[in-house]
């Protein structure tokens, strides 16, 4: 054990924050994976430093104080869960589809935080398929304790002993799990996922020419030219709102009222953002007589082949979290 660790169990309050403080994102988002939720996933991280503080002494060194507080983390998360259960919602008229209403964004700037410092190689950048939106819909629908076993072994390449340690189970039981959570996995993911890819900057040319022309579509209040960037099966939700739609018509049908005619919400201004490894616009508008562009909502996109094929919408509570200002 060396000295700052030692000082750090021994009680050392600057030696303990100095210890902990720079897995704090990597931790925020290991247990956003865990919860589907950026605000719960704060919350989780606060209360793992706080265990971990409490039980400092109980740090033997076994193991490297990353993976020690991993292990406090993942059992907060567990504990939180128990505590407040949850399960996805059936989608009315969609037969075996549910949706995710606690589900919200991570904003790419603060995954970058996330980033491995060089003398912790194990924590590998967050990689597009492991954060984004519909990975963190497909993990919801997995018992807790698959959950975690799944993100131990698949995401953060835990060895089954490790997994079976900071479960208290064994390793049969972690690889029985595993391969259950990997089965509702491909049940629950988009059947063209392992065609996606992310370019090394985050976002590919086709993204940001898709984000480019939603964002110009909106603006000029062009239903045509909206229309035709989504796929004709493309997917509408609004969390924590229940329901959603599915098809470009039955999209344009609601989207058009409230852009142009007598419903108008009025002019359109949108700005480009990040939401997990996925392009997004952030949406403001001005209302007739206004003189100012405010705060209305944040549209994550999915783009495949050039086209959006699905669009999770969250409201103005979250700008603040992607630094986005709340009028125009």
């Amino acid at each position: 054990m060396d000295s700052a660790v030692a000082a750090a169990v021994a009680g050392d309050e600057a030696a303990f924050g100095a210890l902990v403080e720079p897995h704090r994102r990597e931790l925020q988002v290991h247990c956003y994976r865990m919860l589907g939720s950026y605000h719960e996933s704060e919350d989780m991280v606060q209360e793992a430093f706080l265990r971990a503080w409490r039980s400092r002494a109980t740090f033997a060194g076994r193991s490297t104080f990353r993976a020690w507080l991993y292990r406090i983390a993942t059992n907060a998360c567990l504990d939180h869960l128990e505590r407040h259960p949850r399960r996805p919602v059936p989608v009315p008229g969609q037969p075996g589809q549910s949706e995710v209403p606690w589900l919200e964004p991570f904003p790419d700037a603060l995954l970058d935080q996330a980033a491995p410092e060089a003398e912790e190689p194990a924590a590998v950048v967050v990689a597009r398929e492991t954060i984004e939106l519909a990975f963190l819909v497909a993990v919801q629908h997995l018992p807790p304790r698959q959950r975690a076993v799944l993100l131990l072994r698949d995401v953060l390449g835990w060895r089954a002993t490790e997994a079976a340690e900071l479960l208290g189970s064994s390793v049969t039981s972690v690889n029985s799990s595993l391969q259950r959570a990997r089965a509702t996995l491909r049940e629950r993911l988009p059947q063209r996922r392992a065609e996606w890819s992310a370019a090394p900057d985050g976002a590919s040319e086709e993204e940001r020419a898709a984000l480019q022309r939603f964002i110009e579509a909106s603006e000029r209040a062009d239903v045509a030219a909206l229309g035709a960037l989504l796929r004709d099966d493309v997917i509408f939700s609004m969390p924590p709102e229940p329901g959603w739609m599915q098809g470009r018509d039955t999209l344009m049908a609601a989207w058009g009222p409230a852009m142009v005619g007598p419903s108008a919400l009025g002019e359109f201004r949108l700005l480009p953002a990040r939401a997990n490894r996925s392009p997004a616009a952030a949406n403001y508008v001005r209302s007739p007589g206004k003189d100012r562009f405010e705060a209305l909502s944040l549209d994550v996109l999915r783009v495949v082949d050039g086209e959006i094929v699905e669009v999770t919408t969250f409201d103005a509570t979250l700008f603040p979290l992607f630094g986005l200002p709340a009028t125009l």
